[in-house]
């Protein structure tokens, strides 16, 4: 907390879980390294080292579905019921390719995976619904024209480190330097477009909950009932408070209110990509018109502070708030400052243009059935150095960082 008590992007019940939202401790570690050729940009580009060529760079990134494995392995415990997986395996695969989207990637990637389990908990029946769910999401980005090619992994059985099991991914591509989108131009001036995180979209088979997968530590004991403690104490550290241990009112199969899904079906709704969309968005405006794409992954609507420089963020046109985090926040008595700085609360993808391109950008959304808004605009920082955001929802204001 801070001074006054506000809520800061490492207190509350989810630091009291073992996470950081911020991860300002890493941060902290990382900042002082070579921030590659662009230090900007959404994700690091280096000197290509593949091919020697001073024309193109290298963009590798690593990432993975987190602890909402671990909501697949409840679903497939209480169930019996391993195709759960297929959509971890996609979770795992959209977090490092809708990251590398943001600095410009629209194909040739070369994808690895890795699963660590516990052998006693985690047969091969997971072990081949996971893999084979990577293959046919791969196809499926490139039917979407979105070129990845498995290059194989890694199934580590590390049941010391391991309770149950982690899945991984790492991706790598080359591009040309001057197809980069380099986020450190966000500037005052732009329009934030934001793209929907939840319900329908033209790519999808069925209703997407928008959860994504950050803050599903939280999501699981908020929401879930103590029977999942006490069935499967191994799916939680033993040394988190009691009461946040599984701490809900709901099971898996409860229905989610204002949804067509149940409670366990929205936590485990796959991580939507917008692989469709960023490539039909640059085949129009090109990589110069695009002067940010934010990824709202870790840090949910607090992403963007560390983009861009002297900018003052202002989100006052926010999407309707998805009813899983409508419950998350009503089981949790979680503060919407909080919620904004854990969970997407609507949109998990931010375009940032010259506000004449916004039309342009809804357009190309609209054209591929997925909801779009102008959530709000860039000015000038009034602080003496770096950035800061105003989120306003239902006339409350919040302000990043907390002053």
């Amino acid at each position: 907390m801070s001074k006054d008590g506000k809520p800061t992007p490492d207190s509350g019940r989810y630091a009291a879980r073992g996470v950081s939202a911020s991860k300002s401790e890493v941060h902290a570690v990382v900042d002082g390294l070579d921030r590659g050729l662009f230090p900007g940009a959404f994700c690091k580009t280096t000197a290509d080292f593949l091919t020697n060529d001073p024309a193109l760079c290298n963009v590798t990134h690593s990432d993975g579905s987190g602890t909402k494995a671990l909501l697949a392995y409840l679903w497939w415990k209480e169930t019996g019921d391993a195709s759960v997986f297929r959509g971890i395996a996609q979770d795992s695969v959209v977090m490092n390719v809708d990251d590398l989207l943001c600095v410009g990637i629209t194909g040739r990637v070369l994808l690895s995976s890795t699963i660590n389990r516990n052998a006693r908990r985690i047969p091969g029946e997971v072990l081949g619904h996971l893999i084979a769910g990577t293959e046919d999401f791969l196809a499926t980005l490139r039917q979407h024209g979105f070129d990845i090619r498995s290059g194989g992994g890694e199934t580590a059985d590390v049941g010391d480190l391991t309770a149950t099991l982690t899945v991984d991914s790492t991706a790598t591509a080359i591009l040309p330097r001057n197809q980069v989108i380099d986020a450190g131009r966000i500037r005052p001036g732009l329009a934030i477009v934001g793209i929907a995180s939840g319900g329908t979209c033209g790519w999808e088979l069925g209703e997407n909950s928008g959860v994504g997968s950050n803050g599903l530590t939280s999501a699981r004991h908020e929401l879930l009932a103590k029977h999942y403690a006490e069935t499967y104490p191994e799916t939680y550290d033993a040394t988190t408070r009691a009461d946040l241990v599984y701490c809900g009112p709901h099971k898996l199969s409860s229905p989610l209110a204002g949804s067509s899904l149940s409670v366990g079906q929205a936590l485990l709704s796959p991580t939507r990509t917008y692989a469709p969309l960023v490539l039909a968005l640059l085949r129009e405006l090109g990589p110069q018109r695009v002067f940010g794409l934010i990824h709202c992954s870790g840090g949910a609507q607090t992403k963007c502070l560390r983009f861009g420089n002297g900018v003052h963020f202002i989100k006052d046109n926010l999407f309707p708030i998805p009813p899983i985090f409508t419950e998350i926040a009503r089981c949790s008595k979680t503060p919407p400052a909080e919620m904004h700085m854990v969970y997407n609360m609507g949109h998990r993808l931010e375009v940032y243009v010259d506000p004449k391109d916004a039309q342009l950008v809804m357009q190309i959304a609209d054209s591929l059935k997925v909801e779009s808004r102008v959530v709000g605009r860039t000015e000038a920082s009034l602080l003496p150095t770096g950035n800061h955001i105003t989120l306003i929802r239902d006339g409350v204001k919040m302000e990043y960082p907390v002053r």
